[in-house]
């Protein structure tokens, strides 16, 4: 079992439709959208959800207005700046600001304040037209990604490991912060979809210095190659100086606009056209990659 883990650099690139369009071309395969900030992958893949679990991503203070003496000491000393007046002049905890640090808690001459558990994040196992998914929802603001990363992908491959699947196909966050650490650590092979934009190659050159941390296998493919030929040059200069293997350049196309508004995968919507050709092409390439090392120097990238 092989993981591929789809990464950026930026958002907008194209990472979640080429990821949706592998998983479509896979077989005996499952999925795990580790972009759990702002997951979209369920967009096209429209799983129907047959677990559901809570994600502790830290802890909450609040207050219990009948109890408290509106004293001020929880609002003077909260160093996040979390607790205002609310419209009663009584105190207020902004859980956008809270840590949870608990100080709150036990400063209060009134016992009116106490810490809570924050729910306000789920992850599920699904099941997918194409197989399983397991993909996560996290609350605007919300703490610990990274740790909800790790948390799915671990069930991901619990999922691969007992139905002997042959590749977890990863859509990973955009940046290079925590999530996306989390998202490289342990997997097999990374794919950079790169966008042919001043900020698309210059978050690629980022995410690759990245990746080299972790000294894991890496591609490429260049999304949208044809929106502007001089970034596109300067791209694959880019993946030839760093001996960066281009599994192939996908043109822009209408269809694939069309196919995101219909909830469909590329190749389902348009199979034959050049999109679905190219993806395709670059998913044998990638499972001619995943094969034992005595295979490897017969493939032709």
């Amino acid at each position: 079992m092989k993981e591929i883990t789809i990464l950026s650099g930026k958002g907008g690139a194209g990472k979640t439709s080429v990821a949706a369009a592998l998983a479509s071309l896979a077989e005996n395969s499952v999925f795990c959208d580790c972009d759990v900030d702002a997951a979209d992958l369920h967009l096209i893949l429209t799983p129907e959800i047959r677990e559901e679990h809570k994600f502790d991503s830290g802890s909450l203070a609040v207050i219990n207005s009948e109890l408290c003496t509106n004293c001020g000491l929880c609002e003077e000393n909260c160093r996040f700046d979390a607790i205002h007046p609310n419209q009663n002049d009584l105190p207020e905890v902004n859980p956008f600001q809270c840590e949870g640090c608990r100080l709150c808690e036990r400063i209060c001459p009134a016992g009116a304040i106490t810490t809570v558990e924050n729910t306000n994040n789920r992850w599920f196992v699904s099941d997918t037209r194409f197989g399983p998914m397991v993909h996560a929802r996290m609350g605007a603001g919300e703490e610990n990604s990274g740790r909800l990363v790790t948390e799915i992908r671990r069930k991901a491959k619990e999922i691969a490991l007992n139905q002997n699947a042959a590749t977890i196909i990863s859509d990973g966050p955009p940046g290079i912060g925590c999530p996306v650490i989390a998202s490289l650590t342990g997997t097999d092979l990374v794919l950079m979809v790169i966008e042919p934009s001043v900020s698309g190659l210059h978050d690629a050159q980022r995410m690759y210095e990245l990746v080299q941390s972790f000294r894991l296998p890496v591609f490429a493919v260049i999304n949208k190659f044809d929106i502007n030929r001089e970034i596109t040059q300067r791209t694959e200069n880019f993946l030839a100086k760093n001996k960066i293997p281009l599994l192939g350049k996908i043109p822009f196309e209408t269809d694939l606009v069309e196919s995101m508004i219909q909830a469909k995968t590329i190749t389902e919507f348009a199979p034959n056209n050049s999109v679905s050709k190219e993806l395709e092409t670059i998913w044998q390439k990638i499972v001619a990659s995943a094969k034992p090392e005595r295979n490897k120097k017969e493939i032709q990238i």
